[in-house]
């Protein structure tokens, strides 16, 4: 199946099972009158193998990055599609490292606030299901940026359309997203 077979494929599966007509607070504390849980998409098989495979993708088009990662929880599935995919796809993409980035440093252990493979110097893209506003990846490019990483990319599976694009221009990052705001029946 081509890219944007898939990728249709993927847009159905989501509108199925994560979209919801109703009114609701998202976390970035704004009114809705959709809901999106891109979990319900991405715990099912073809679902995190379909996202893992079209980010991937993605990935390949533009400038390369050493790790993928993004805040804790929604991200997680993610970063971990995307591993899988790069897994699959050959010794290009041997190297590719994942993490993920704690709302705060555990008070245990290392106490670190970034996990996984991430390591200073590192050019990374930070990824996420669902973007609204932005914010909890800005919280995430932050933390990368403190702990000596730079962000060269930013992609998500669903872009909401409502501010999160226009966060990461100012930020000198554009928003790759799979789907739109365009795409959802609202």
């Amino acid at each position: 199946m081509s890219g944007g077979g898939e990728r249709a494929e993927l847009l159905d599966l989501i509108l199925r099972v994560s979209f919801e007509k109703r009114r609701v607070v998202l976390s970035s504390g704004k009114e809705s009158d959709f809901y999106l849980d891109l979990r319900t998409t991405m715990m099912r098989p073809r679902g995190i193998e379909l996202a893992g495979r079209l980010l991937l993708a993605r990935l390949g088009e533009g400038p390369r990055v050493d790790a993928v990662g993004g805040m804790v929880v929604a991200a997680v599935p993610v970063v971990a599609a995307v591993l899988a995919a790069a897994a699959r796809a050959g010794a290009e993409w041997n190297e590719l490292a994942g993490f993920f980035v704690r709302k705060e440093a555990k008070q245990h252990g290392l106490g670190k606030r970034i996990e996984g493979a991430f390591r200073a110097g590192q050019r990374v893209a930070l990824v996420e299901d669902t973007m609204t506003t932005g914010g909890s990846t800005l919280e995430a490019l932050d933390a990368v940026e403190a702990a000596g990483g730079s962000v060269a990319r930013v992609l998500c599976l669903v872009d909401r359309g409502e501010g999160a694009a226009d966060a990461f221009a100012k930020r000198g990052l554009a928003l790759e997203a799979l789907c739109t705001r365009a795409e959802l029946p609202v």
